[in-house]
C-alpha cells in the first residue's frame, strides 16, 4: 500500500494503548529485514532515515527502497526523517517523498525552537506530511550528533511549546539517552504522566533511546502514553553480529542471510514488546 503519515499510525497506537517502533535504516539489507519482521507480526512500521545515512548520500536511495517495500505490503509504512537538522533539510525530505519529518530544535533556546518548528509544521502539514519535534536535549550520541543537555524536559516548556506548535508528535527527555545505556536508566514516569495530563491537545509522545531499555521500563512507558519508540543501535549491532557470525564463509549471500536473520530476531522482539497490550484487533 502507499506510504502513510506518522499521525495515522500513532492514532492507531493510541486507540490500542501501544507503541509503534521507529527503526533506523542504513542500507537495503536492514530495510528489507525490518519489513520482513513487520510482515511476520502484522504490525505498522516506521522507517527512520538518520543523519549518518544522509551524510553518506543515502537519502534518495533509502527513500526509494522504503517506497518499494511499502508498495509490496498491505501494512501501514511510514518514511520518517530522524533528527532533522534544519528547515531546509525537512523540505528536501518532503520533496523526496517522506511522509513524516522530525525537526530537532532541542539544542536551541525555547523561543527559537518554537519559531523553527512552526515553519516546519506549516510546510509539512500543507502537503499532508506529519511532524515530530523535540524538547529537552536527549543526552548521548547518535549518528555523530552528541547532546549533553539537561536529562529531563521542563514541564512548563512542554506546555508553552504545545500551545504554540501544532506538532503531531513530541519527543521528550525523561531520563532516556541515545545509544546503549552504560547503567540502567531511570525514566521519570511521574514527569511523563504530568506531560500526558497537561490538556487534551498533548501530541503523541515519543521516546528516543529505545535500545537497551529493559522490558519493564518499556511497558511502563507505553502504558503511560509513549506511542513511538526509536531503536537504532540495537538494529545496527544485530546487523554487525549477523555478519560476524558468518565470517568463515566466502559466500556473500550467506553473510546477508545471517545478518537478516539477526535483525529479524531483534526487530520481532521489539515489535512484540511494544504492542504487548494489543488485542487481536491490533493486528492488521
Amino acid at each position: 500500500m502507499p506510504l502513510v503519515n506518522l499521525k495515522e499510525v500513532l492514532d492507531w497506537a493510541e486507540e490500542r494503548n501501544v507503541a509503534v517502533p521507529a527503526f533506523n535504516i542504513d542500507n537495503i539489507d536492514i530495510a528489507q529485514s525490518l519489513m520482513m519482521a513487520a510482515e511476520e507480526e502484522r504490525k505498522p512500521i516506521i522507517f527512520a532515515v538518520g543523519q549518518g545515512a544522509i551524510r553518506t548520500g543515502r537519502l534518495e536511495l533509502l527513500a526509494g527502497v522504503v517506497k518499494t517495500l511499502a508498495a509490496g505490503s498491505s501494512l501501514p509504512v511510514v518514511l520518517h526523517l530522524d533528527h532533522g537538522a534544519s528547515f531546509e533539510q525537512t523540505l528536501a525530505c518532503i520533496r523526496a517523498g517522506f511522509t513524516s519529518v522530525m525537526f530537532d530544535g532541542s539544542p536551541l533556546p525555547l523561543a527559537e525552537n518554537i519559531a523553527q518548528s512552526v515553519l516546519v509544521v506549516r510546510a509539512a502539514h500543507a502537503v499532508g506530511v506529519s511532524v515530530e519535534t523535540e524538547l529537552g536535549a536527549i543526552p548521548g550520541v547518535e549518528d555523530g550528533i552528541a547532546h549533553s543537555g539537561p536529562a529531563k524536559v521542563s514541564l512548563s516548556d512542554v506546555e508553552t511549546f504545545i500551545h504554540a506548535v501544532d506538532t503531531d508528535a513530541l519527543a521528550v527527555s525523561i531520563g532516556n539517552a541515545h545509544g546503549m545505556y552504560k547503567t540502567a536508566p531511570k525514566l521519570d514516569i511521574e514527569l511523563l504522566q504530568k506531560i500526558r495530563n497537561l490538556n487534551a491537545e498533548v501530541p503523541h509522545l515519543v521516546l528516543h533511546g529505545g535500545s537497551g531499555l529493559g522490558d519493564g521500563v518499556i511497558r511502563t512507558a507505553v502504558s503511560n502514553g509513549i506511542r513511538k519508540i526509536n531503536v537504532a543501535t540495537e538494529i545496527r549491532l544485530a546487523y554487525l553480529e549477523g555478519l560476524h557470525s558468518a565470517a568463515g564463509s566466502q559466500d556473500i549471500y550467506t553473510h546477508i542471510a545471517a545478518a537478516r536473520n539477526s535483525i529479524i530476531e531483534v526487530a520481532r522482539a521489539k515489535i512484540l514488546l511494544f504492542t504487548t497490550k494489543a488485542d487481536e484487533r491490533g493486528n492488521l
